[in-house]
């Protein structure tokens, strides 16, 4: 039976969410790692304070924006720390007025970073913590020795109105030994210098199960985890059971034996491929592939009679679930084939 809900549509469905949220907090409480989840794969303040509910020490978001948004939209959330380089007069006072606000802390991996944070936070009541941002070998930002770590940290502890708070990584997958080593030398490094190093922090769905794999992290900050997506499954991280976000789409045409067409392109699915082929996996019917996109259709075929009729509904995991979900305005929250509320997504679009 059709879903009462106008399609395409973000469905989650809330206990599988739960459950997943359960699964990590488990293992990180066994091996006495502090979760941060990060915030960008659901940008909802309600799947935030389950986070917390579970035995979160706070959240990870990416921009000032984002963290306003989740910090105006729940009173529980007092614990944020903003895994990005931040860079500018309007967002340095959008950070100091929420630095008043709850405990925050950011990243810097440059010294030009690190310099505009101290002048603009120089002459304020409450400094900023900080965090030297560490590649470990994912190639993004971060730097690239434990020397340049040590070297940062030292300019942030020797810095007005910023604190050290401590070293940060988004580490390649299965990147353990990475984290293990570098962060280990760096450590050592910056105590050697009488700075002492209060967290480590570390990072990523694909590998959150092995996170006590680097034990010298004592956080971790996985994301997708909540929802999980045909990514993950094509790991062999999560199973289609695990994952909680589905796009409910409707069939709007059966032009062919072969091909039909939904009502969900590019614009909810998302175009990103994360090494697969195709844009989804239609729940239920493993013959079919979603081969092509466009703005608002999507196209479905399968090498046999595609056995779909006009009017139809179809759930579909997504490639990449972050993505999809700053795509719509709200979530509907469903427990199996029952809708339940609808969640309007208050940290969508918020990118400064």
């Amino acid at each position: 039976m059709p879903l009462p809900i106008e399609t395409p549509a973000v469905l989650v469905d809330i206990e599988i969410a739960k459950r997943n949220i359960r699964t990590f907090q488990g293992y990180a409480d066994a091996h006495g790692i502090r979760v941060r989840p990060h915030i960008k794969t659901h940008k909802l303040p309600q799947m935030a304070e389950l986070q917390l509910e579970a035995g979160a020490v706070g959240i990870t978001c990416q921009k000032v924006t984002e963290a306003e948004a989740m910090v105006d939209g729940s009173e529980r959330i007092n614990d944020v720390l903003i895994t990005y380089n931040i860079l500018g007069t309007p967002k340095l006072n959008r950070l100091e007025r929420l630095n008043r606000r709850i405990a925050l802390a950011v990243v810097a991996d440059n010294e030009t970073v690190i310099d505009g944070l101290s002048g603009h936070f120089a002459d304020k009541v409450k400094p900023l913590r900080v965090f030297v941002e560490c590649n470990t070998g994912a190639d993004r930002c971060g730097v690239g020795t434990p020397a340049d770590a040590a070297r940062l940290a030292k300019r942030i502890n020797d810095a007005k109105g910023i604190e050290f708070a401590g070293l940060m990584t988004y580490p390649p997958i299965a990147g353990e030994a990475k984290v293990q080593a570098f962060m280990s030398e760096a450590k050592h490094l910056i105590e050697a210098d009488g700075i002492a190093v209060p967290a480590i922090t570390s990072g990523g769905t694909p590998s959150m199960m092995h996170a006590a794999g680097a034990p010298v992290a004592t956080e971790y900050r996985p994301g997708t985890y909540i929802y999980n997506d045909r990514s993950l499954v094509s790991r062999g991280v999560a199973t289609w059971d695990d994952c909680a976000l589905t796009v409910l789409a409707t069939v709007v045409s059966v032009p062919s034996e072969h091909r039909a067409i939904i009502d969900a392109g590019s614009k909810v699915l998302t175009a990103d491929l994360l090494g697969l082929t195709g844009y989804g996996h239609v729940l239920g019917r493993d013959d079919i592939r979603i081969d092509q996109l466009s703005e608002e259709h999507g196209r479905l075929v399968s090498d046999g009679p595609i056995g779909l009729t006009v009017g139809e509904q179809l759930r579909i995991i997504p490639n990449h679930a972050c993505v999809v979900t700053n795509m719509v305005d709200a979530v509907h929250i469903v427990e199996g084939d029952e809708p339940k509320t609808i969640w309007p997504i208050v940290a969508r679009g918020h990118v400064l």
